[in-house]
């Protein structure tokens, strides 16, 4: 099965511009299903499984397999869907004759609100930045985190051309290489000009196909590096909860559908493809109000 899982990935890739963080992960998936089938069939080497054989009983055993191993509902699901996509590729190609899990749900997934900040929390974030030139830098990634709803892998892939402070919006290579338009705020705006401004007279450049946001040796800024960022102004600005980078994401949406924007909206500004991704933040607003009832409302 090696040989075909390679093929499929590499599919992934050329074919269907997927992430470079999916493919590892649907490829660390498909691998462990592989070793599990060899074991199964009685093979020795993981290369000698055979895809054709593999049935629902066999999918199901494997599923149980990683229940009893306590992996996750997300991770059982992720595991699947890796299967599921192999399996239609493999129909295609006409290289095995059924998708053995047409036949298997995925598991209820555990209702998680996601964590965001308040209004004043967010307000402390953006105020901790300094004056140097990393703190300029940073002050414009937390603005432009908040104003956008920007994935990190989207943020550090930004170079300078892609922002339009004329027109208030900020061009995004999102997943699976779809392109939007992402809104720009005056605060977002205003911090990465000062950033850019800052940095040129350091004697860096900002054309228009220079990162937007450099490390200290003058190359783009890696994703880790922004939630280190974001871990450092959390602490400066006292805020008790552990934030990431994709909170500020969450921060953006839930903010926004509080202040009455249309979910589709909301929507189409985070590049979600479909809608069901976007209404858990309708649990996020639904738990403030039973909050907010519980401690004004006379019988609450």
């Amino acid at each position: 099965m090696d040989t075909l899982i390679n093929e499929f990935l590499t599919y992934l890739d050329c074919e269907r511009n997927a992430s470079p963080l999916t493919i590892k992960a649907y490829g660390y998936s498909l691998h462990r299903f592989a070793a599990y089938v060899a074991e199964e069939q009685g093979k020795e080497d993981v290369a000698q499984a055979d895809a054709a054989l593999v049935d629902h009983v066999t999918l199901r055993g494997y599923l149980l397999a990683l229940k009893e191993q306590g992996l996750h509902k997300a991770g059982v699901s992720r595991d699947l869907a890796a299967i599921s996509s192999f399996f239609r590729y493999l129909c295609r190609q006409s290289l095995v004759v059924g998708n053995p899990t047409r036949r298997s749900a995925y598991p209820k997934q555990d209702k998680r609100l996601p964590r965001f900040l308040y209004y004043e929390e967010v307000e402390a974030l953006l105020s901790a930045p300094d004056d140097t030139l990393g703190g300029l830098r940073d002050k414009a990634i937390l603005e432009l985190l908040y104003a956008s709803g920007l994935r990190v892998s989207e943020l550090t892939s930004l170079n300078c051309g892609n922002i339009d402070a004329g027109l208030g919006f900020v061009r995004v290579m999102g997943k699976g290489q779809k392109e939007r338009l992402a809104p720009l705020g005056e605060e977002a705006a205003y911090a990465i000009n000062r950033y850019c401004q800052a940095r040129i007279q350091k004697g860096f450049t900002a054309a228009p196909e220079d990162p937007l946001f450099l490390n200290l040796r003058g190359g783009r800024l890696s994703d880790r590096w922004v939630r280190k960022i974001v871990d450092k102004y959390v602490e400066q600005a006292a805020i008790a909860k552990k934030i990431s980078p994709h909170a500020l994401r969450h921060t953006f949406a839930t903010h926004l559908l509080e202040n009455g924007a249309d979910l589709r909206v909301i929507q189409e500004l985070l590049g979600h493809q479909s809608i069901r991704t976007t209404q858990i933040y309708t649990h996020v607003t639904s738990a403030q109000l039973k909050q907010v009832y519980d401690k004004t409302h006379p019988r609450a």
